[in-house]
C-alpha cells in the first residue's frame, strides 16, 4: 500500500475525500461546507479534531460549525442581521434569537465541489470549491460574486491549509472570513482535560455587551487569559466565549495545545492575516474548545471604530485573496 492515497468514500454515510500520509489521516466533507472533519494519528491513536459520535452525522449536518474545520463568511454575529458596506446595508436573516443578531453566514452549511485531489511522492491533496453568484443563499443576503477554494495537504509534517477567495463581480466586497475549528482537548487517548495547558497569541480582549456585539472598548486580561498569553494555561480554566486581538509572538499568530502527560503539543499556525480570535470553550465542557482565527472584528461593518482597527477590509472586483495555516505535532 502507498504512503500516501486521496480517494473518494464515505465518512458515517456522507462524501468525503479521504486524505492519507505516514501515520496520518484526514477526511473532508464537501456536500457540508467543505468541513475537514477528521485529522487523526493512526499510530498515537490521537484525534485532534472534534468529531460527531458514531451514529452522530445528523448532529454534524446541524450544527456543523462545532465540528472539524469549518469556514465563516461572515463569520460571527452582526447586529440585528445589518451589514452596511460602500453605502448601502444589507440584511442577513436573524438567525439568533438569543442575541437579535445573525450569525456565522451559510458558507459552512453549504455544498462545496471536488476540485481536484491527488497524492505525490510525499503528500496527499484535496482542493474543494465554493462558487457564489445569483441563486446561491450567500448571494441572496449579501449580493456579491466570489469563488472560494480550500487546498488541504497532508504529509509527514501534519496538515496544511491553503485559502483562496477571488472577487468575481463588478464591485468591492467584503473579504470577512474565520475558522470554527474545534479542537480535542485532551486529543490523546488516555489523557484527560486536566492534562491540557493552552498557549495563544491573543493582545487585549474586547469587552462584549449583552448581545455579545463588541462595545469598542478594550479590557484588561484576566489572570487566566494572561497566562493563556505568556506560559500556558488549562483551556478550561473559565468558561470562555471571548473575543481578542491577535498579537503573533516570534512572527507567527498560532494556538498551542500541549497534553503533558502525552508530551506532545499540537500547534495551530493560522498566518498574520487574521487580526482577532475567539475563543469558545462550550462552558468550559472540558472535552474540545474553539480557538477561531478571524480576520475582523466581530460586527465590524456596524462598528464606528477604523477599518485598520477592526480588520475590515474589501476585495475589488478580480482581485484575490489569500492566506495559509497549518496544524502539526512538536
Amino acid at each position: 500500500m502507498s504512503a500516501t492515497q486521496a480517494y473518494i468514500g464515505e465518512y458515517q454515510g456522507e462524501k468525503a475525500v479521504w486524505l492519507k500520509a505516514g501515520r496520518y489521516e484526514a477526511a473532508l466533507v464537501p456536500g457540508v461546507g467543505g468541513n475537514l472533519v477528521a485529522f487523526r494519528d493512526n499510530v498515537s491513536g490521537y484525534r485532534f479534531l472534534r468529531e460527531p459520535e458514531e451514529g452522530g452525522i445528523e448532529d454534524f449536518k446541524a450544527s456543523p460549525g462545532v465540528y472539524g474545520i469549518p469556514p465563516l463568511y461572515p463569520p460571527n454575529r452582526y447586529d440585528g442581521g445589518k451589514f452596511p458596506w460602500n453605502g448601502k446595508v444589507y440584511q442577513l436573516p436573524v438567525n439568533e434569537a438569543s442575541t437579535g443578531n445573525h450569525l456565522h453566514g451559510y458558507v459552512h452549511t453549504s455544498e462545496w465541489s471536488v476540485e481536484e485531489f491527488g497524492t505525490g511522492a510525499a503528500e496527499s491533496f484535496v482542493t474543494v470549491t465554493l462558487k457564489v453568484d445569483e441563486g446561491h443563499i450567500v448571494y441572496k443576503y449579501l449580493p456579491f460574486k466570489f469563488t472560494m477554494k480550500l487546498c488541504y495537504t497532508l504529509s509527514a509534517e501534519g496538515l496544511s491549509q491553503q485559502l483562496y477567495v477571488k472577487n468575481e463581480g463588478t464591485e468591492s466586497m467584503p473579504c470577512l472570513i474565520a475558522f470554527h475549528t474545534a479542537i480535542n482537548a485532551p486529543f490523546a487517548p488516555g489523557s484527560t482535560a486536566e492534562d491540557c495547558v493552552l498557549k495563544v497569541t491573543v493582545g487585549e480582549r474586547w469587552e462584549l455587551d449583552g448581545r455579545m456585539l463588541p462595545t469598542g472598548r478594550k479590557q484588561e486580561l484576566s489572570a487566566g487569559e494572561a497566562a493563556m498569553k505568556d506560559g500556558g494555561v488549562n483551556p478550561y480554566f473559565a468558561s470562555l466565549d471571548n473575543h481578542y486581538t491577535a498579537v503573533p509572538q516570534g512572527g507567527r499568530n498560532r494556538a498551542e495545545l500541549t497534553d503533558t502527560k502525552a508530551g506532545v503539543t499540537l500547534v495551530y499556525d493560522v498566518g498574520t492575516s487574521y487580526k482577532m480570535w475567539m475563543i469558545w470553550n462550550n462552558n468550559a465542557c472540558g472535552r474540545f474548545f474553539c480557538p477561531e482565527p478571524q480576520i475582523n472584528l466581530v460586527n465590524a461593518p456596524n462598528s464606528s471604530l477604523s477599518a485598520e482597527e477592526t480588520g475590515l477590509f474589501g476585495l475589488e472586483p478580480g482581485e484575490i485573496w489569500e492566506e495559509t495555516a497549518r496544524l502539526y505535532v512538536k
